[in-house]
Formats: structure tokens, sequence, C-alpha cells
């Protein structure tokens, strides 16, 4: 499905409610390198809109979103 967009690593907070998707995120990211892409999967439907605003506030980068069976998918680029 995405075979186009390559990932450093991924994250699972499928089940986790907010903060933590993005807690998590913010945690897995600080320790991969500039320009590296992080993969995360999450299952609330409120981290659309949170992750958008983290990735604006923070300058990170989301590459796509995507949504199947109740799972969002989420590829960031580490920008700083």
């Amino acid at each position: 499905m995405s075979a186009d967009i390559k990932f450093n690593q991924m994250l699972d907070a499928k089940g986790m409610s907010c903060p933590l998707p993005i807690l998590k995120t913010k945690k897995t990211i600080e320790g991969l390198s500039k320009d590296q892409v992080l993969k995360v999967e999450t299952t609330d439907p409120g981290s659309k809109n949170d992750m958008a605003a983290w990735a604006k506030r923070t300058g990170n980068e989301i590459l796509k979103v995507e949504e199947a069976s109740g799972t969002f998918t989420f590829y960031i680029k580490k920008t700083a």
C-alpha cells in the first residue's frame, strides 16, 4: 500500500488515547536523525488533527496520512 515511502522506525500507538500517541511520537522522533522517517499507527480519531498541529508546532513534516479500517497511519519526516 505504501511501498513508495521508506521509513526508518515504526511506532505502534494503536489503542492509546490522546495525548499518548503524540507524547510517544515526540519521544520516538527525538531518537531519529534529521531527514529520517517515522511511521506511526494509531486508532485515536483525534490523532489526525493532533498530529497535524504537533507537526506544525515542531516543524516536522507529515509526508502522508492513510486511514484504513479505523487505523490512521502517519509518515513523519524529522526536519531538525
